[in-house]
């Protein structure tokens, strides 16, 4: 797929999505610049590629290195924010500056270097506990966090700039993606992380409930491809997409599956739910496949191999547990 833009921004580039974004451009010959505070993202997530981009250690609500970096792109692709539900409960104020403020910082520096297009990280966090399934865009929002709720803010705020300035916005409501470079120690990481990073330590993984919810898993990887597909659409400006796969894998299934690739047999603890945990989720993604011709290109039993194949790379005493028992 060729692009047809030459100049990307991606803001967050050093995090888990958006340093394989940023991986996805430069195969495509893509000039590429980074804003990342390094709060959570890595300079090592971009390995060689830090050579071959212009990299900014900047807050998004530097406005001034913000519109520095945005001058002569053609898009913008907004990662950066702070994506812990819990940190966001307990300091709802500074999480809404840089999840509400740094998008609007984000927009109006696209609209005041006439960039054409802002690709926005939203989440499937906006439905909150709706029972309605699978969760489709034109669902009434249901946010059950300030996170939710600041993601909901940046989407409106994209759809204002798009009818009043006319910056072309997409903005895209993740499901739960995971894959190589999710960092475990995080605590804003993904199950998926956790999971195998307990298995490398031998420790059992604590489930909250019962272990029968279940969420739609999407590889990072099928999530760079949909963000350049929309980046690359003259079909999508202004509109608002789930990001996931229409399936669904329970979490005490996960935990076979992740034990199984791991040559171990440890038990999970459970533990009681926890306050404003979703029961179920899974993604409608026929507007996907409408309008961009969207599908998964990994099943979930390939992407989980190869994130595994990942932790083996990075956790040397997982990989020789794993080869006694071949």
């Amino acid at each position: 797929m060729d692009l047809k833009f030459s100049r990307a921004l991606v803001t967050g580039g050093a995090g888990f999505i958006g340093s394989h974004l940023v991986d996805g451009l430069l195969s495509k010959g893509c000039q590429v610049s980074v804003i990342d505070d390094l709060s959570t993202g890595r300079l090592s997530n971009l390995g060689n590629n830090k050579d071959h981009i212009t990299f900014y250690r900047a807050d998004i609500r530097d406005q001034h290195i913000l519109e520095k970096a945005a001058k002569q792109c053609d898009i913008i692709f907004h990662q950066a924010a702070v994506v812990s539900v819990p940190r966001t409960v307990d300091n709802p104020v500074d999480s809404a500056m840089v999840n509400e403020m740094g998008t609007l910082f984000v927009l109006e520096a696209a609209r005041k270097n006439n960039v054409k297009r802002v690709v926005l990280a939203s989440s499937s966090a906006v439905y909150g506990d709706d029972p309605v399934l699978p969760k489709h865009e034109n669902m009434n929002p249901k946010p059950q966090s300030p996170y939710a709720v600041q993601k909901l803010s940046g989407e409106f705020y994209a759809r204002l700039y798009h009818d009043l300035y006319g910056v072309e916005s997409v903005s895209l409501r993740y499901f739960n993606v995971y894959g190589p470079r999710q960092d475990p120690s995080s605590p804003y990481s993904g199950v998926i992380s956790i999971f195998m990073e307990r298995a490398s330590s031998k420790e059992p993984p604590v489930i909250y409930g019962n272990g029968n919810q279940y969420r739609d898993f999407i590889f990072v990887k099928d999530v760079v491809r949909f963000n350049l597909m929309v980046a690359d659409s003259d079909k999508v400006s202004g509109k608002i997409f789930n990001v996931g796969t229409g399936r669904f894998i329970r979490i005490n299934r996960l935990w076979e599956m992740i034990i199984k690739l791991s040559g171990k047999n440890i038990k999970p603890v459970y533990e009681a739910p926890r306050p404003g945990d979703i029961i179920e989720s899974v993604a409608d993604i026929d507007r996907a496949g409408k309008t961009l011709g969207f599908k998964p290109d990994y099943s979930f039993e390939k992407g989980l191999e190869e994130t595994f194949k990942y932790y083996l790379t990075t956790n040397e005493h997982l990989k020789l547990d794993t080869d006694e028992h071949r």
